[in-house]
């Protein structure tokens, strides 16, 4: 790094810190570590690592390989995501998740959001919002290509969200920060740093954090992060929380650390800290807090729908989509314009809900449109880990035609059968193509497309 660090982040850090501050400046100006989690519903022989501890499907990379000419990460087979922040996996861990739901009330680009989404299943439902719509976009790239068909991405002021009042069973707030522990990451983010931002950044991490916890069902668990050092938008926020809601507060169930993470553990009043400071941990900063909302405060209210999103699907129609998914006995389907969706039954309602009061970017799996009784599936489908993969065919690519394909360049015709097939590449599928006689139409998102190499 050429850019300095802050001065007065150096004289916060050394009266918080003391002799360690040293150790963090110090380790500040070295190179960050290379870390990916991957999704144990698409098995793959992706890169080989070293795990990291507190994420049973995080590993480190010995080096920065070129992630975007990898199929695989196009496939969603892994997610390139720093390794402090993979320890929401542990805070959950012990939880019995699956067909909960979760709130990532700031959940853009997606990291936790993913690991949330495997965590309660299929069955489960996953609320990722955000408020930039641009950065929804992105998420939704990003949920569409994890596959699960159990995230509703949606782009609302936290007020919104908090209107569904206890609602979720865990509520995460990434809250937005100085980002202090991008310091080593980013060089803007020590430009771009002041005193002044973290004031601002603590009333509106309080902001989101009194709507979170009005969406807190009683007895469920919330998680506040940041990726900053500073107590004033950590320690301090959570005990403002604390302060505000001190009848509803309680400890939630002890969280075990392995010490030689080198995570720095406490607790103020009931709730749980944990600090990673780069030279004391094998990550970036982050700052994460756990505490339980006490059982017996029912207020649990739910907005009116302002607006019908979803049409039913035509039984005759229904036959033919369920021939694309494994189990079509737990799918149900809705049309929003002429674009059908699937759902797990179970979550079908509460999505339609959703639907009717919030600002939905995506939900579920986008499978298609539907033409004389035959679908022409669009490309979520095709990374739906619920796909049958006796739907059509599937046929496996070499590297070169792989990253072709995800060019949007011509590869062998040959290979594939006439009609619709699904791109693999080492098992894991990452589209679809039409054969049509001895040419192929190559249906991968043009503005998916990779553009350089």
């Amino acid at each position: 790094m050429t850019t300095p660090l802050p001065k007065e982040f150096i004289h916060m850090m050394r009266q918080r810190l003391g002799d360690d501050a040293e150790r963090l400046f110090e380790a500040l100006d070295t190179e960050p570590a290379v870390s990916i989690r991957l999704n144990p519903a698409k098995p793959a022989p992706t890169y080989d690592g070293e795990p990291v501890g507190w994420c049973q499907w995080g590993r480190y990379l010995g080096e920065r390989p070129q992630f975007t000419l990898d199929p695989l990460l196009h496939g969603g087979a892994y997610y390139v995501q720093e390794a402090s922040s993979q320890f929401v996996a542990h805070i959950l861990r012990d939880d019995n998740l699956c067909g909960a739901r979760i709130l990532d009330m700031c959940a853009a680009p997606g990291g936790k959001t993913t690991i949330y989404s495997t965590l309660v299943g299929r069955e489960g439902l996953v609320v990722a919002n955000d408020i930039n719509r641009s950065r929804t976009l992105a998420l939704a790239d990003n949920v569409q290509r994890w596959g699960m068909g159990n995230v509703v991405v949606t782009c609302n002021d936290p007020a919104h969200i908090g209107a569904f009042g206890e609602w979720f069973d865990v509520v995460a707030v990434d809250a937005p920060c100085s980002g202090e522990g991008m310091f080593r990451k980013m060089e803007e983010a020590r430009t771009e740093w002041s005193a002044a931002a973290v004031e601002q950044c603590v009333a509106r991490q309080r902001e989101i954090l009194a709507e979170a916890w009005r969406a807190l069902r009683p007895g469920g668990k919330l998680v506040y992060s940041t990726c900053t050092f500073n107590d004033r938008e950590d320690e301090g926020v959570v005990e403002w929380l604390m302060e505000e809601y001190a009848d509803e507060v309680i400890a939630a169930p002890e969280i075990a650390v392995d010490q030689q993470w080198g995570i720095a553990c406490s607790n103020i009043g009931v709730a749980q800290c944990f600090h990673f400071y780069p030279g004391r941990t094998r990550g970036e900063g982050f700052f994460a807090a756990v505490l339980c909302k006490r059982e017996g405060t029912h207020r649990r209210t739910t907005p009116k729908g302002r607006r019908k999103v979803f049409a039913p699907v035509d039984k005759r129609d229904v036959r033919e989509l369920v021939r694309w998914v494994d189990d079509g006995a737990t799918m149900a389907f809705r049309l929003v314009g002429d674009v059908v969706y699937g759902y797990n039954s179970a979550v079908v309602d509460d999505v339609t809900h959703l639907a009717e009061s919030l600002s939905v970017v995506y939900s579920g799996v986008a499978m298609g449109q539907l033409f004389k009784g035959r679908l022409k599936p669009e490309h979520p489908l095709a990374l739906f880990v619920g796909l049958n993969r006796d739907a059509v065919p599937i046929v496996e690519v070499s590297q070169e035609d792989a990253i072709n394909y995800l060019r949007k360049v011509d590869i062998e015709v040959a290979q594939f059968d006439e009609g619709i097939n699904v791109v693999s590449y080492k098992g894991i599928a990452i589209g679809f193509t039409k054969r049509i006689g001895v040419r192929c139409n190559n249906m991968y998102p043009k503005d998916l497309r990779i553009q350089k190499l």
